[in-house]
């Protein structure tokens, strides 16, 4: 297990900045479905896709930066963050169930919960495989 660095820890709150910009885009686009009448199933999806975009292009331009020794494929890279979020959606569709159907807690404070459990995940999956340097090769 790789010790944690100063490096780490900043790329981490970094990670976390990026965080909550994805958290407001995937909110914002949650509670407009939701104010639609969207089932929240529907619109945790929508919000995921559009929070992953925003995630990937911050992550990769703020978080996770490319040095000029480095060669990355964006394609793949971009492949590899869906997939981690598409793990963490996966897990945060499973917790929104829970939570909503089975603990009744509301759908407004659902996703809010979903966040302490995904982002840590997230960043481990992003900092050790999407955009680790030796996997993209």
């Amino acid at each position: 297990m790789k010790k944690i660095d100063g490096k780490m820890m900043i790329q981490f709150i970094k990670f976390g900045i990026v965080g909550v910009s994805n958290t407001l885009v995937s909110l914002i686009v949650y509670y407009i479905f939701i104010f639609f009448g969207a089932h929240y199933i529907v619109a945790n999806t929508a919000g995921f896709v559009l929070g992953t975009l925003n995630a990937y292009f911050w992550n990769n331009k703020f978080v996770f930066k490319q040095e000029q020794t480095e060669k990355r494929s964006h394609a793949k890279t971009g492949i590899k963050v869906f997939i981690a979020y598409g793990i963490t959606y996966l897990l945060s569709t499973v917790l929104l169930v829970l939570w909503v159907d089975v603990l009744g807690i509301s759908l407004e404070i659902a996703p809010i919960l979903n966040v302490c459990v995904t982002t840590p995940l997230n960043f481990i999956m992003n900092k050790l495989w999407a955009f680790n340097e030796r996997e993209n090769e």
